[in-house]
C-alpha cells in the first residue's frame, strides 16, 4: 500500500474511503481512526500502488467539481447573485481545471510509456 493523502478528521477519512471504494479502489486507513472519543489527529489514507494514479485523479476531479457546485450555490443566492471571492474565485476554478488537465495528460503519458 502507498500513501495517498493525510487528513485530520476520521469523518473526512471515511468519506474519502467511501468515494474511492465506490470506484473499486481498495483503501487502508492508518492513524487515529477508531476510538470512543472524537479525537482529531492525522489519519493517512493508503491505496494499492496500481490504483494511485486513478485515486489521485478521482480526488482532483471531485475537488474541481466542488468548486463549480459552490459557484452555482452562490449564484442562486438572493444576495446579488455573485459568488464570493469575485475574480479570485474564478481564478481558483481555472487553476483547478488546468491542474486536472495536467493530471490527465500525465496519467495518459505514463500509460503510453508503460505500453511502449
Amino acid at each position: 500500500m502507498v500513501h495517498l493523502v493525510s487528513v485530520h478528521h476520521a469523518f473526512h477519512a471515511r468519506v474519502l474511503v467511501a468515494r474511492l471504494g465506490s470506484d473499486g479502489i481498495v483503501t487502508e486507513l492508518r492513524g487515529l481512526v477508531e476510538g470512543p472519543y472524537p479525537v482529531s489527529g492525522e489519519i493517512q489514507v493508503f491505496v494499492e500502488p496500481d490504483d494511485l494514479p486513478v485515486a489521485r485523479e478521482l480526488l482532483l476531479a471531485d475537488e474541481v467539481e466542488s468548486c463549480f457546485e459552490e459557484a452555482d450555490e452562490a449564484a442562486a443566492s438572493p444576495i446579488g447573485g455573485r459568488p464570493p471571492g469575485g475574480a479570485w474565485a474564478s481564478a481558483r476554478r481555472w487553476v483547478a481545471l488546468v491542474g486536472l488537465a495536467l493530471v490527465i495528460v500525465i496519467v495518459g503519458l505514463a500509460g503510453l510509456l508503460r505500453l511502449g
